[in-house]
């Protein structure tokens, strides 16, 4: 019989987790302060129809009325918050610019936008912010004679559609009342620097602007198959082309340089294209594509640092991100142990229920074929749901803002859960009937029986859990300004109160997954005599792997072709990324609450939450503004 944790084990566990989000804490707040020679402050800018951005300012200490320093607006692309380009933001601040960092509108802490055309019309706030920031008196420690923009992937579509629409060349057109707007001088934006984009640099858009122009494409980009040549290769890519092609008059060229700069930092006709060799996802955190974000701001801007474009210290903050992840995720584990010693909570822990007996030769094939088909399904039904999201979420399909289920990314990651879960219930109740229960499968060793009183203790422990893993959250986030987060996986503090309503549309159909994996690890494979690590290493790859395949199968078309297998929906198989590692450790969740209280749904309760909110704060969500 699996016993619960040795007494102690759970104290020193949860010293440790609390060890990791502090050390996780004070590390990334000291290198993203530069060691305290960058002040970091949050911010909330007030736009239009209710709209508001959220933003992160890093000002060097150095910035004074007497001493202006540049400064760059950042925004991120599309499912990121700002967070997600701290690499650009350490960066450039370190180097004496001051940074203002953006949620785009409907992601991070920002509202959505009543504008469906937000990108182009709006820059996705980026209007809204540089607007203010080249106008107010405030920032009387800016030298608006060097502002800059910067993005990546979406947002690299919005610094330039920003620049263009703010130039004397073009006008922004007005939203629902006002007409046009006023046009403002193009000099006063004196660089833009597009990472990850180039699908709208069309004449259109690159003639008005009048500012030093840098890009950097990525040499793997899965989206290339969308430029018009339909490769990843800028140096002779149209777009890049006409990026160069606006200085160069009657003689344009028709093959450029990588890395090569054209024109004059002086007069605003700086050109250059660079084509980092990486993939779309990782193109920000790659020290080749922020060395070169670093030499074009310093260049148009004519800075002398004193530090060389490689030397970077961003990916040392990830890290401590990371410890401070890690040991949020480690929290729940010891936080509900200890919960359980209180009498409040105490009639919830009960033994273990004995393993299943051992499987026969049949059982086994069972089994692996059980493992196989889930794997199978779970791949091949994500393509078709992302699809029907369209359809059965129409409003968020569209970019309009309403209450149901606003999140149109994540309303894959519902159908699809909600499917698996119920072909799991489904699998595990035709499995028991046929085979398990005349195999020696008793009722009593599945541990679903549950009466209403130990469950609503148990409701009850899941929220105390719930919410200590989110005091410390807000705490390391208040104190720090750094969440929980690595990469494409984030517990993420900053958001609209509107999203905790939100999540209680998702918690439904997404947790019929939740308590059909709790049931699958604890009550239908849970064999006796088989090595735990060995069989809890089979459900996290029977939990991930059919994900895992999408990706396969992405990429090894990708790079055998040079085209994504999924073209249409390759946003939604990025958004994997993030999932996959959420999905293998959750059998390692259940299974230790399992042991704790000898029932299935303690896990469910707890990690279900947890993950919708970590999925939901982490991507783009239209909810209406105000």
């Amino acid at each position: 019989m699996q016993t619960s944790p040795r007494p102690g084990k759970e104290g020193r566990l949860l010293a440790l987790s609390l060890l990791l989000i502090l050390a996780g804490g004070m590390g990334a707040h000291w290198l993203k302060t530069a060691g305290g020679s960058v002040m970091v402050t949050g911010l909330k800018f007030p736009a239009e129809n209710g709209q508001w951005i959220a933003a992160d300012l890093f000002r060097p200490a150095a910035a004074t009325a007497t001493n202006p320093l540049p400064m760059v607006v950042v925004c991120p692309g599309f499912e990121r918050s700002k967070e997600t380009l701290d690499s650009y933001s350490i960066e450039l601040a370190r180097r004496g610019m001051a940074v203002i960092a953006i949620d785009p509108y409907a992601q991070g802490a920002s509202s959505a936008s009543l504008e469906r055309r937000s990108t182009t019309v709006e820059g996705n706030g980026l209007v809204a912010v540089l607007q203010y920031v080249l106008n107010t008196p405030n920032l009387n420690y800016v030298d608006r004679a060097k502002v800059g923009l910067a993005g990546y992937s979406a947002g690299g579509n919005a610094v330039l559609q920003t620049a263009s629409r703010m130039s004397g060349g073009r006008k922004k057109k007005g939203g629902k009342k006002g007409g046009d707007a006023p046009a403002q001088p193009a000099d006063r934006i004196a660089a833009v620097f597009a990472g990850g984009y180039v699908l709208t640099m069309t004449d259109d858009v690159l003639t008005p602007i009048r500012a030093n122009l840098g890009m950097d494409y990525a040499y793997f980009d899965e989206g290339s198959f969308r430029t018009e040549l339909r490769n990843p290769r800028m140096h002779n890519a149209p777009e890049a082309l006409r990026l160069v092609n606006t200085i160069q008059g009657d003689h344009p060229l028709a093959e450029i340089e990588i890395g090569k700069w054209y024109g004059a930092r002086e007069d605003h006709t700086l050109r250059v294209v660079y084509n980092t060799r990486n993939i779309h996802p990782l193109l920000p955190y790659d020290r080749e594509h922020i060395a070169n974000l670093v030499r074009f701001f310093t260049t148009s801007f004519d800075l002398k640092p004193g530090l060389a474009p490689t030397s970077q210290i961003w990916q040392f903050k990830e890290f401590f991100v990371l410890l401070a992840l890690i040991g949020g995720l480690l929290f729940p584990v010891p936080f509900a142990v200890l919960l359980l010693r209180m009498p409040l909570f105490a009639g919830v822990a009960r033994p273990a229920p004995p393993p299943l007996p051992a499987a026969g030769l049949r059982g086994k094939a069972i089994f692996w074929i059980t493992f196989a088909v889930s794997a199978l399904v779970a791949c091949f039904v994500f393509i078709p749901l992302a699809r029907a999201t369209a359809v059965l979420f129409p409003a968020a399909g569209s970019r309009v803002p309403t209450w149901f289920f606003p999140e149109r990314i994540n309303n894959t990651i519902l159908l699809w859960a909600a499917a698996n879960g119920l072909f799991g219930l489904a699998l595990f109740w035709l499995i028991y009937r046929l085979h398990g229960r005349k195999n020696g499968v008793a009722p009593e060793m599945l541990g679903l029986r549950i009466c209403a009183r130990e469950l609503a203790r148990t409701l009850g422990l899941a929220a105390a859990v719930l919410a200590g893993f989110y005091t410390l959250l807000f705490t390391s986030y208040a104190v720090f300004h750094t969440d929980f987060r690595f990469l494409f996986v984030s517990a993420q503090a900053s958001f609209p109160s509107g999203i905790a309503l939100v999540a209680l549309e998702y918690l439904l159909p997404i947790g019929v997954f939740y308590l059909a994996n709790s049931i699958r690890v604890n009550a239908s494979i849970r064999f006796e005599g088989r090595k735990p690590w060995l069989i809890m290493l089979i459900h996290a790859l029977g939990n991930s792997v059919g994900l895992m395949l999408i990706l396969a199968i992405q990429y090894t078309c990708f790079f055998s072709t040079g085209t994504v297998f999924w073209k249409e929906e390759w946003l939604y198989v990025n958004l994997l990324f993030g999932v996959i590692p959420m999905m293998f450790v959750l059998p390692y969740y259940h299974r230790y609450f399992f042991r704790i209280t000898g029932n299935i749904y303690l896990g469910p309760l707890i990690t279900c939450p947890i993950f919708v909110m970590m999925m939901l704060t982490s991507n783009v969500c239209y909810l209406p503004p105000g």
